[in-house]
C-alpha cells in the first residue's frame, strides 16, 4: 500500500483513501473539570526535558496523560513541543515514523520528507531530521504518550539512533510500562528522569481537593481512610468521588467503597482484565487469595511454574501488582484490584477459593509462616488444620503470651465449640490461659486428655510439648505445685531432643517452660530454685515479649528481697519498673510487685523516706504476690513506728499467695506478739509449722525462749543458726543479734561486742540495717565504750568523707548496679547473672565506670565510690 501525505488544511494530513494520519493524535488533551494542580509533578517533568529521556509509567487511570497534558498546556519551556498519542496500530515503523514527522512538523520544525511513506523511518530520513533538529536554536520536545505499550523495537531503535545523532532532541515517553530503549545506559549517563507510579500517587491535600471539586465533603479521617484504600490512584479516587456525589452520608459510602464496586469492576475490568490472555486472567484470579506473596508461594497455590516469569512481567507492566518489602521479592495486588479479583473468583468458582486457601496454608505451614497458614486455614473454615499447624509448629506459647490480643489469638479466637479434635481444645486451653480465664483453660486441658485418652495416647510432638507446657503454668496457681520436680525435668528433657528448626522459630518456648518452673517452685516454698528459674527465665526472654521478663523480674524482685539479696532485689524491681514503662499501661498494672519490692529493700536499708515513698499510692489489687508482699513490708513499716497492734492488724492471710510468703506472713504475726508479750499466742503460730523447721523458724523458737526466760536453750538455737551455712543473711542477722542480746542481758559486754561485730558483717554487704536498729536500744550500753562499733553500726552513722574528685559524669542505673557487684569484688559473669543481662553489656558498663571515676581498676574505682558516697 502506498502512503501519500497531503497537507489539504492547516493540522489534517491525509494519505491514501486507505490511510489517514488522524489529527486528533496530535492534540494535547484538553483539562478536565475535575483536574487537580500537581505543581510538584510539573516541576519534575520540566527538569526532567532538561535531559534527553523522560519516563513517566503508571497503571491504567495514575494521571499519566493529565500530568503530561498539564505540562504541554502550561508551556513551561519556550521550545517546540511535538505531542502525539501512540495506540495499537502506530507499530509499523513506517506509521510511527510518519506521525512522528508529521508532529514536528506541526510543531514548528522543517521536518524532512520522505521520498516515499514506507520510507518515514529509514537511515537516511533519521540523519536528515537529526540535522534538522540539530540546527534548532533551542530543544525540542517530542512527547510520545503511550509509545511505551507499542509492540516491536524497531520504533525504540530508531529513537535511541535519533537521541544519539540529535542533542537537542528531549523525548518524553508515558505508558504502563518501560519503554523498550537502553534506560540503563542513560541512567548511568545522568541523562534519565522518571516519574513512577508512587510519585503520581495523589497526596493528602491532591485526594481532598479533588473531592472538592466533586462538592463532597469528607472529614479528615474519612479522607485519610480513602487515601489508604484506594492507594493515591486518581482514577480510584475520581470514580469514589462521582459515586458519593449526592450521598447523605460521604464517610459511610468510603466504608462501603471497594474494587467489587461497579464503577471501579468495570473500569478494571474493561483496561486490565479484557487486555489480558485467559491463562493470564486466571492466574491473577487464583493469587488474588494472597495478600502479600512471593513467587514459589504464587506458584504453590496455582500450579503454575512459571509463576516467577508471570508476576515480573505483571508487575513490569504495571498491572495493578506492585512489589512489597525491601529487598525480598515479594508482591501485592492494588487493594482495590485485588478485591474485585477476589470478588470475580467467588462470583465465578466458589469452591474453589477453599481450595486455593488450604494450598497456600500448607505452603505457609511448611515454611515457618505459622500465623499466615492459620489465616488462609480459618479463610477455607478449616478449624482443625489451623489448630494443628499451631501446636505442631510449636507457636502454642505466642497464644499463651499474647491470648486473643495477638494476631496469631484473633485469628482463633472463632474456634467454633463443636470441633472435638484434641489440637483444638488444647489452643482453647492457651488461648484461655493468655487471657487470664484459668478456670477454663484447666477445664479444656482435662477436656484435651480426655479426648487423647478416648482416640489414642499417640499424639505429636507439639502436642505432647503443650500438654507439658500447660500442666506447668496451671500448677502455680493448683493444689499440687509439688508436681513441678516431675513435670519441669521431663519438658525441658523433651524441648531438647525436639526438632530444632520448629524450636528456633520459637525460643519464646524455653522462657515459658522455665517462668512456669518458677512460678511453680515460687508456689510450693522453694525459693532458690524459683529464683533460679525466673531469672533464667528473665535473661533468655526473647525480645518482643517484655510482658513475661516483667513477670519474672518482679517476682525476682521479691523473692530476692525476701532473701536479703537486697541489690539483686532492686537491680530486678527497676528492670521491671523500666520495661514496664515502655510496654504500655497494662504491665504497669501487674508490675505492682515490683514497687513493692523496692519499699522492702528501701526499708531494710532503714531508708525510711524512700520506703514511704515507694508505698504511698500503692494498690496491690488482685495479684497475690504484691497484696502477700505489701502486707509484710507495710506491717514492718508499721513496727519500726513502734505501732504493734497496727502492725499485726496489717498481717492479714492472703489467699493465692506464694507459700513462702504465706509463711513469712505467719512468722511476722509471731515475731509481733512476741514484742507484745504474747509470748503463748506466739507459740500457738509456732506449733502450726512442720517439723523439721527451717532456720526462720527456729529463730522464732529461739525468741520465743529468749521472752520466756530460757537463756540457755535461745542461746542455743541462736548458735546452732548463727553457725549453719547457707542461712540467708536475714536470719543469720537475726542469730547474731540475738546473741548480742543474749550476752548483754547476762553482763558479758565482750561476748556481746564479738556477735554484734559478727551481725554487721553478716548485715553489711547488703546494708540490712533495720534489724540492727530495732535492737540498738538494748545493746547501746554494750557499745558505751567501742565508739568504732557504734559508727559501724549506728542507725544514725555516716560514712567518713574523703577529700577526691567530683565525678564530671554522672554514673547511670546500671553503671551503679554494676559497680555495687565489683564492690561485692564478684566475677563479670555473677554481675551479669544478678541483672539479668550478657557479659558483654557488663564489660561495657565496667569500662564506662573506670572512665567516668578516673579509674585504672576496678579496685581503685571502688575505693573511689565508696569516697564519693556512690555506694
Amino acid at each position: 500500500m502506498s502512503l501519500e501525505l497531503v497537507a489539504d488544511s492547516p493540522g489534517e494530513f491525509t494519505c491514501d483513501e486507505e490511510c489517514v494520519l488522524l489529527p486528533s493524535k496530535f492534540l494535547v488533551p484538553a483539562a478536565p473539570p475535575f483536574m487537580v494542580e500537581r505543581p510538584a509533578l510539573l516541576a519534575q517533568v520540566s527538569e526532567g526535558v532538561r535531559g534527553p529521556v523522560t519516563v513517566v509509567t503508571g497503571p491504567a487511570g495514575s494521571g499519566k496523560t493529565q500530568l503530561l497534558a498539564s505540562w504541554a498546556r502550561s508551556r513551561a519551556v519556550d521550545w517546540p513541543i511535538a505531542w502525539i498519542t501512540c495506540e495499537s496500530g502506530d507499530e509499523p515503523e513506517a506509521a510511527f515514523w510518519s506521525y512522528v514527522l508529521a508532529g514536528l512538523r506541526r510543531a514548528g520544525l522543517p521536518a524532512p520528507e520522505p521520498a516515499s511513506p514506507g520510507a518515514a523511518g529509514s537511515r537516511a530520513v533519521l540523519i536528515r531530521l537529526a540535522a534538522v533538529i540539530g540546527e534548532w536554536p533551542t530543544p525540542v520536545v517530542l512527547v510520545l504518550d503511550g509509545a511505551a505499550q507499542l509492540p516491536g523495537r524497531d520504533w525504540a531503535a530508531g529513537l535511541e539512533f535519533l537521541l544519539g545523532h540529535a542533542p537537542g532532541l528531549r523525548v518524553v515517553l508515558a505508558g504502563r510500562c518501560d519503554p523498550p530503549l537502553p534506560l540503563y545506559r542513560y541512567r548511568l549517563a545522568g541523562q534519565l528522569r522518571e516519574v513512577r507510579p508512587a510519585d503520581l500517587a495523589f497526596t493528602a491535600e491532591e485526594t481532598a481537593r479533588l473531592m472538592e471539586l466533586h462538592d463532597v465533603p469528607l472529614a479528615e479521617p474519612d479522607l485519610a481512610a480513602l487515601l489508604e484504600h484506594t492507594e493515591g490512584w486518581a482514577a480510584g479516587i475520581r470514580l469514589c468521588a462521582c459515586t458519593m456525589q449526592g450521598s447523605p452520608d460521604p464517610g459511610r459510602a468510603v466504608d462501603a467503597f471497594s474494587g467489587d464496586e461497579s464503577s471501579i469492576a468495570e473500569y478494571f475490568i474493561g483496561e486490565v482484565l479484557r487486555t489480558q490472555p485467559p491463562s493470564i486472567r486466571r492466574f491473577l484470579l487464583e493469587t488474588s487469595v494472597l495478600d502479600t506473596f512471593s513467587a514459589d508461594l504464587a506458584a504453590a497455590v496455582t500450579a503454575r511454574p512459571d509463576a516467577s516469569r508471570l508476576l515480573a512481567t505483571l508487575a513490569r507492566e504495571n498491572v495493578f501488582l506492585r512489589p512489597a518489602g525491601d529487598g525480598a521479592e515479594l508482591y501485592r495486588y492494588h487493594r482495590l484490584f485485588g478485591e474485585l479479583l477476589r470478588a470475580q473468583l467467588a462470583w465465578t468458582e466458589p469452591t474453589r477459593v477453599a481450595v486455593l486457601h488450604r494450598r497456600a496454608a500448607r505452603w505457609l505451614s511448611a515454611n515457618g509462616r505459622v500465623t499466615d497458614a492459620v489465616a488462609h486455614a480459618v479463610v477455607a473454615d478449616d478449624w482443625g488444620t489451623a489448630a494443628t499447624m499451631v501446636i505442631e509448629d510449636f507457636a502454642v506459647g505466642r497464644l499463651i503470651l499474647e491470648g486473643g490480643s495477638g494476631r496469631l489469638g484473633a485469628l482463633l479466637s472463632g474456634l467454633p465449640e463443636h470441633v472435638d479434635l484434641a489440637e483444638v481444645v488444647m489452643v482453647r486451653a492457651a488461648l484461655a490461659y493468655g487471657d487470664g480465664r484459668l478456670d477454663e483453660a484447666r477445664e479444656q486441658l482435662a477436656l484435651a486428655a480426655n479426648l487423647l485418652a478416648i482416640h489414642g495416647s499417640d499424639c505429636g510432638e507439639g502436642l505432647t510439648l503443650t500438654c507439658f507446657l500447660m500442666r506447668l503454668l496451671l500448677l502455680a496457681d493448683g493444689p499440687e505445685p509439688e508436681q513441678v520436680d516431675e513435670l519441669a525435668p521431663a519438658a525441658a528433657a523433651f524441648l531438647a531432643v525436639a526438632p530444632a528448626r520448629r524450636v528456633g522459630r520459637h525460643p519464646e518456648l524455653r522462657a515459658l517452660l522455665l517462668a512456669a518452673e518458677g512460678a511453680a517452685r515460687s508456689a510450693c516454698g522453694e525459693v532458690d530454685q524459683a529464683v533460679e528459674a525466673l531469672a533464667e527465665a528473665a535473661a533468655v526472654t526473647p525480645a518482643g515479649y517484655d510482658r513475661l521478663k516483667v513477670d519474672c523480674l518482679r517476682t525476682v524482685a521479691v523473692l530476692e528481697a525476701y532473701r536479703g539479696r537486697l541489690g539483686r532485689a532492686e537491680s530486678a524491681a527497676r528492670q521491671a519498673l523500666d520495661l514496664a514503662g515502655q510496654c504500655g499501661p497494662e504491665p504497669g498494672r501487674r508490675v505492682v510487685a515490683a514497687e513493692v519490692a523496692l519499699a522492702w529493700v528501701a526499708l531494710e536499708r532503714f531508708d525510711i523516706e524512700a520506703a514511704d515513698r515507694h508505698l504511698r499510692g500503692v494498690q496491690a489489687g488482685a495479684d497475690p504476690l504484691a497484696a502477700a508482699a505489701h502486707a509484710v513490708v507495710r506491717s514492718r513499716r508499721l513496727q519500726v513506728r513502734g505501732e504493734l497492734r497496727a502492725a499485726l492488724q496489717a498481717l492479714v492471710p492472703v489467699p493465692g499467695a506464694p507459700r513462702w510468703l504465706r509463711r513469712e506472713i505467719e512468722l511476722g504475726r509471731a515475731r509481733l506478739l512476741i514484742a507484745a508479750g504474747q509470748a503463748d499466742a506466739a507459740a500457738e503460730i509456732l506449733a502450726g509449722f512442720p517439723q523439721p523447721w527451717t532456720a526462720d523458724v527456729t529463730m522464732l523458737d529461739a525468741a520465743l525462749a529468749f521472752t520466756r526466760g530460757e537463756p540457755e536453750r535461745a542461746h542455743d538455737l541462736a548458735r546452732m543458726v548463727a553457725d549453719a551455712a547457707g542461712a540467708a543473711a536475714p536470719v543469720a542477722l537475726d542469730a547474731w543479734l540475738l546473741l548480742a542480746m543474749l550476752a548483754a542481758s547476762a553482763d558479758d559486754p565482750a561476748g556481746a561486742r564479738e556477735a554484734l561485730r559478727r551481725a554487721l558483717r553478716v548485715a553489711g554487704p547488703e546494708n540490712l540495717r533495720r534489724p540492727v536498729h530495732q535492737v540498738w536500744g538494748t545493746l547501746r550500753r554494750v557499745l558505751r565504750d567501742d565508739e568504732q562499733l557504734a559508727a559501724l553500726g549506728g542507725p544514725a552513722s555516716t560514712p567518713q568523707s574523703v577529700a577526691e574528685p567530683v565525678v564530671v559524669e554522672a554514673l547511670s542505673r546500671r553503671e551503679l548496679d554494676v559497680l555495687r557487684g565489683m564492690a561485692e569484688m564478684l566475677p563479670t559473669e555473677e554481675i551479669a547473672a544478678s541483672m539479668y543481662v550478657s557479659v558483654n553489656t557488663v564489660k561495657t558498663h565496667v569500662r564506662s565506670i573506670l572512665r567516668k571515676l578516673s579509674a585504672a581498676r576496678r579496685n581503685e574505682a571502688v575505693r573511689r565510690a565508696r569516697s564519693l558516697n556512690l555506694i
